[in-house]
């Protein structure tokens, strides 16, 4: 995703009754009886503080650790009171972190230097360095079916796999356009959105080749990707306020549902089948699965502007997002005709959202 240090000019506003439509509506009987949803509202705000912008947010459940992305480090915190860990330093320009716990392992996609830094989650020193194969190197996850770690390289349009115990690169995969998130779903698929062609790939992590592309027909440049791996269900989320809901298996589009604007990231909760859009414009799209193909919109929570990427407690259905204030913007210029507004020294905040 593009890193975030101010916020986006001109957001919509959402209405919050809005509610989601089903491609093709199971009957009665097949809807399983869903939990009643609680609303999510703000339960605190970590100052993080610190100069530079920020990206994806990652979290270890286990270790009760968050990873936040900062520029050239990444800032480490604990997950319940909220303490600074450590940090990773000398991540040029990093986008995301990826976790393999079984083997103690962590991995930042540093943009700027197109590598991706290699760490000791249980110490967080850096263990080495791997140059990826393309430029620009965003997204980043781990698979555990092939052993590997992916970069989506932006502007190299295509993956670097790295075989995560060695930190050698593995291959490349080329892509058809710009990635953006990706998931996995642990039998050997990894699914990637593709910006600027509106479609999910669908990469072999074992062959290293992408199987598949599908449409996310009505959805425009697609960010955020989430996954029910026992429903086989992805939700991508797009910049034209729409998530589509794929099964995983066939492709096929089985339900579209509002979202709020200025859109990045998506989560899913298995135990409440909730699942999430964080929206720069402030709010945090609750939908609700009634059932595999069948979706509503509860809620659009209120956040902070700016709050664009998240992650995903299972452990207490929280929400940890990241934003900063941000002042008046300056005035426009012929070459800034949109100038964006600066960041407020030092205001750089995680809000804890839950239910």
């Amino acid at each position: 995703m593009k890193r975030l240090s101010v916020f986006p000019a001109a957001l919509l506003a959402l209405n919050t009754a809005s509610c989601g439509s089903s491609a093709s509506s199971p009957p009665a009987s097949a809807a399983a009886a869903a939990p009643a949803p609680a609303r999510y509202h703000l339960l605190k705000k970590i100052p993080v503080g610190g100069e530079g912008g920020w990206d994806y947010l990652t979290l270890d459940a286990v270790a009760r650790r968050l990873y936040v992305s900062r520029g050239v480090r990444v800032v480490v915190l604990d997950v319940d009171s909220g303490a600074a860990v450590g940090e990773i330093p000398g991540t040029e320009g990093v986008h995301g972190i990826a976790l393999a716990t079984d083997l103690h392992r962590g991995f930042t996609s540093n943009g700027r230097s197109s590598t991706v830094t290699i760490f000791d989650t249980r110490t967080l020193a850096v263990a080495g360095t791997v140059k990826t194969t393309g430029e620009n190197p965003d997204a980043i996850l781990y698979d555990p079916a092939s052993g590997r770690v992916f970069t989506f390289n932006g502007r190299g349009r295509n993956a670097t796999a790295v075989e995560a115990a060695a930190g050698t690169v593995a291959g490349t995969v080329p892509l058809e356009g710009k990635p953006e998130f990706a998931v996995a779903d642990g039998k050997g698929r990894v699914f990637v959105n593709i910006e600027d062609k509106n479609q999910v790939a669908v990469i072999d992590s074992r062959g290293l080749r992408v199987d598949k592309a599908w449409p996310l027909s009505p959805c425009e440049e697609p960010t955020g990707l989430a996954l029910d791996a026992a429903r086989r269900r992805l939700f991508s989320v797009c910049h034209n306020r729409t998530m589509v809901v794929l099964d995983a298996d066939s492709g096929r589009v089985v339900a579209t549902v509002p979202i709020g604007e200025g859109v990045d990231a998506a989560a899913f909760d298995p135990a409440s089948r909730l699942v999430f859009a964080s929206n720069g414009d402030g709010t945090l799209t609750v939908v609700q699965q009634e059932n595999a193909d069948a979706y509503r919109v509860v809620e659009n929570a209120a956040t902070q502007r700016g709050a664009r990427t998240m992650a995903l407690d299972e452990k207490t259905h929280r929400i940890f997002l990241a934003t900063a204030e941000f002042g008046p913007p300056p005035s426009p210029t012929a070459e800034q005709p949109r100038p964006r507004p600066p960041m407020v020294p030092g205001s750089f905040t995680i809000l804890v959202v839950g239910p």
